[in-house]
């Protein structure tokens, strides 16, 4: 084999690319399934369970955990914390990311995709908490997309536009957190119209609270997470500045986690005690909802705190995934294992493997994106052209 040869072979038939593309050729045949067979063909969604996991995970968890990116711009534009500013761009792309993410996989949700502009040029439904958490995403994802677009723009060599994207960067922060302040609220406030289907753990006014604050937890642990991923993974793109403060990343987001942890505890414990559903804790279902209050929310918290305090990075880097996977537990809690918790089990919703194999497919479309797009512009890197310019 020539040189040649074997370079190209080194580079795109790794065990990644090929996982990749074999998932990819899957999600393809599953999308013509789909769009040509319906929901029934695909789905175990019913009258009972209309949504599934296509909104549990890939728009609820979607949303929670792309919530880094206002998190991270708050807090290096808005409070000034500089020091934080080489995590700023991975947080912005992982959010840019997830929201274009969340979008796809609505198309595959709504049994007409195509209808989906329709609150906002033929039925103004103002009334309703689906338009405006509608409105928000499809607003915050245009501002991501310009908040990333300085990126692309000094990859391309454009000075100028780049330059005079930049100057909205304050704008569009304060923009984003609003933005988002509304919409991850909002998520939690669509299920506040179902008190008799979701589990009254699970149910609660502070719902949209709730929401809002693990929304934060979420977007503190996923910019430690992501970026001990891709130091792991990409560290040859790394300049000096972010590979000497991923430890800084982390301790001071995993300091905040803890904070904001400990308030997300002591709330959810007043929830219970508001609806003095104590009675409900020595069920089945009661025994679930300690698991998830416990340990992955006091335990994480402890853990933040433990390895702050000891300056254990490692600590702190396996604790945020353990917090992610609390996040995720919480949503598919809400959305659909406490969810019509009254129904037989025989009527209860389990999701298709082809609702699966597609969600599959969407993460990794994500994947690939963040691959490329990471390996070839000012990412994990200032650009030679604008050093300090942050």
């Amino acid at each position: 084999m020539s040189e040649d040869t074997a370079t190209i072979g080194k580079s795109y038939f790794t065990p990644f690319n090929i996982i990749a593309g074999l998932i990819v050729i899957m999600g393809l045949v599953l999308t013509v399934i789909r769009f040509t067979g319906g929901l029934a063909a695909t789905t175990n969604l019913s009258d009972y369970n209309p949504w599934g996991l296509w909104i549990g995970f890939d728009l609820l968890v979607g949303v929670a955990l792309a919530a880094g990116g206002y998190v991270t711009s708050a807090a290096v534009y808005l409070f000034g914390m500089k020091k934080y500013h080489s995590a700023v761009r991975p947080a912005i792309l992982t959010a840019f990311l997830g929201y274009a993410l969340v979008v796809l996989a609505l198309h595959y949700d709504v049994g007409r995709p195509w209808r989906l502009p329709y609150p906002f040029i033929v039925q103004q439904g103002t009334t309703s908490l689906l338009f405006e958490v509608g409105a928000c995403v499809a607003l915050y994802l245009m501002v991501l997309f310009i908040e990333f677009t300085p990126v692309p723009l000094e990859w391309l060599g454009f000075k100028h536009a780049r330059n005079l994207v930049v100057k909205l960067t304050l704008l569009l922060t304060v923009f984003g957190v609003v933005l988002s302040t509304l919409h991850q609220s909002s998520l939690g406030a669509l299920f506040l119209i179902a008190p008799s289907k979701l589990h009254p753990l699970w149910y609660s006014p502070y719902l949209p609270v709730y929401f809002f604050v693990s929304s934060i937890i979420a977007g503190l642990s996923m910019v430690i997470f992501e970026s001990t991923l891709s130091f792991r993974f990409f560290k040859h793109k790394m300049d000096e500045s972010h590979s000497a403060e991923k430890d800084t990343i982390a301790l001071g987001f995993g300091k905040a986690a803890s904070f904001v942890l400990a308030g997300y505890f002591i709330i959810k414990v007043i929830g219970i005690s508001a609806g003095n559903q104590w009675h409900f804790l020595t069920t089945n279902y009661g025994l679930w909802y300690l698991v998830e209050l416990l340990g992955f929310v006091a335990l994480p918290c402890f853990f933040y705190a433990v390895g702050v305090r000891d300056k254990n990075v490692t600590l702190i880097k396996w604790t945020a995934f353990w917090t992610v996977i609390g996040v995720v537990i919480n949503r598919f809690n809400v959305s659909m294992i406490a969810f019509n918790w009254h129904l037989p089990s025989s009527e209860r919703y389990f999701p298709h493997w082809m609702e699966i194999g597609i969600s599959v497919f969407i993460v990794t479309v994500g994947l690939i994106a963040f691959k490329f797009i990471v390996t070839r512009m000012p990412i994990l890197y200032e650009h030679p052209e604008y050093k300090d310019a942050h």
